[in-house]
C-alpha cells in the first residue's frame, strides 16, 4: 500500500522540529482526518536556507511534510511556491488516493509559510489556491 520512500520518510522524517524566530510559519489542518501540519522557514536573500516541520497526523502526513521540506530547502521562494502536491507525492513514489490530501496539506503549509514571510517583510502576499482548487487540479490533472 505504501512505497518504500513513504515508509522511510515516516520512520526517519527529515527536518523535524521548529525554528525559533522563523522568517515564516505556515500552519494548516484537515478537520476530516485530524492532520495538523506546521512548517517553519528561514529565508536569506530570497532563498529558503532552513526549513523544519511539526506534523500531528498519519504516516502519509508525516512523510509528505518530510519530503516537502527536503524539496524546498535551498530553493528560492518562487521555486518553493511552485512545488505542487503532485510533485511531493511523486517524490514519495506515490500515495494511496485516500491519502493524497496529505500532500495537499504540505503544499498549503509551504504557501502559508511563504506568505507569512512576505507579510512580515511588507511584501504583497501571493494568491493561494483554495483547498478545493488544489484537490480539483489533482483529480482532473489541470
Amino acid at each position: 500500500m505504501y512505497s518504500e520512500k513513504v515508509m522511510d520518510h515516516f520512520r526517519n522524517p527529515r527536518n523535524v522540529g521548529e525554528i525559533e524566530n522563523a522568517s515564516g510559519i505556515g500552519e494548516v489542518g484537515n478537520p476530516q482526518c485530524g492532520d495538523i501540519m506546521k512548517i517553519y522557514i528561514e529565508v536569506k536573500n530570497n532563498v529558503i536556507e532552513d526549513v523544519k516541520f511539526k506534523t500531528f497526523g498519519c504516516g502519509s502526513a508525516i512523510a509528505s511534510s518530510s519530503m516537502a521540506t527536503e524539496l524546498i530547502k535551498g530553493k528560492t521562494l518562487e521555486e518553493a511556491w511552485d512545488l505542487t502536491n503532485k510533485a511531493v507525492a511523486e517524490a514519495l513514489d506515490g500515495l494511496p488516493p485516500v491519502k493524497m490530501h496529505c500532500s495537499v496539506l504540505a503544499e498549503e503549509a509551504i504557501h502559508k509559510a511563504i506568505n507569512s514571510y512576505r507579510e512580515n517583510h511588507g511584501l504583497e502576499v501571493w494568491k493561494m489556491k483554495t483547498h478545493s482548487e488544489t484537490i480539483h487540479e489533482h483529480v482532473h490533472g489541470n
